[in-house]
């Protein structure tokens, strides 16, 4: 019987990829492209509609969201009908939790398929420098780990109990229903958030004297929200604040990642 594994992101992707051809297993990864954590998931699994609003805002692009978002759903509908094993990897992060929630809701029909290798803090010490392991923090995402690491992870995929697929979907259609700005992971619950204390951070390291925007979301990304900011996010942020009158820009808006900004 095949088996499909599924991560959250590209680069995990291609990780788990590498990790699978180094352990001769001819096996399917496929990569959901969507950050969970951040923007409006209330009609997400009936319409792209505000979801690809929400991301050309962010992203200040012309793609073709809507479609892209159409092609996951479509995804997510192939998986529920298949007949092969599936296995979520995931780690400590909010958008790894929520894929784990978004596919364990789609698979609720077919508990008996549903498998899932976590992944941890700890991990990354395996065939690593363990000072790089200790600089990145306590919060984890599959896209951290290198193909080694995965690699010694395989054996640990196992499945995951009927129980707690209804809990995880459950707890899937909770996040829908509250549509908060942002989703957050604390003690390995997820709780609703706000912009806010994004922005607030954004306009502290910000401060009165002239730096590239870059720097401020460079920053800005190392800090704790539990979840992880990504650099798309921490300069729509910036952007938002310019627009609100709340930052000074040296620059254009629409290349905020090449502009300077203070308060």
């Amino acid at each position: 019987m095949n088996t499909i594994h599924v991560t959250n992101g590209d680069s995990a992707a291609q990780s788990l990829t590498e990790a699978l051809l180094r352990a001769e297993r001819d096996e399917r990864v496929i990569a959901l492209r969507d950050d969970l954590a951040v923007g409006p998931i209330r009609d997400i699994d009936e319409s792209p509609l505000a979801r690809a609003a929400f991301w050309r805002q962010v992203l200040n692009s012309a793609i073709d969201f809507e479609n892209e978002l159409e092609e996951q759903q479509a995804l997510f509908n192939r998986l529920a009908r298949g007949d092969g094993q599936i296995v979520v990897w995931h780690g400590q992060s909010a958008a790894d939790q929520l894929t784990l929630r978004r596919v364990a809701y789609h698979l609720r029909n077919a508990p008996q398929r549903l498998n899932e290798a976590k992944l941890n803090h700890d991990d990354l010490k395996i065939a690593s420098d363990e000072r790089d392991a200790e600089r990145v923090g306590r919060a984890t995402a599959v896209g951290m780990f290198s193909p080694k690491q995965l690699l010694a992870k395989l054996p640990t995929a196992a499945p995951i109990s009927v129980l707690r697929i209804s809990r995880l979907a459950l707890e899937w259609q909770e996040a829908k229903h509250a549509n908060a700005d942002t989703r957050r992971l604390r003690d390995n619950m997820l709780v609703s958030g706000t912009w806010i204390d994004i922005d607030e951070a954004l306009l502290d390291l910000a401060g009165p004297e002239w730096q590239p925007a870059a720097r401020i979301a460079g920053a800005a990304m190392g800090q704790c929200f539990d979840f992880m900011l990504s650099d798309s996010i921490a300069f729509w942020r910036c952007r938002e604040l310019v627009t609100a009158g709340r930052l000074k820009i040296r620059g254009t808006p629409s290349e905020i990642s090449k502009a300077e900004l203070r308060r």
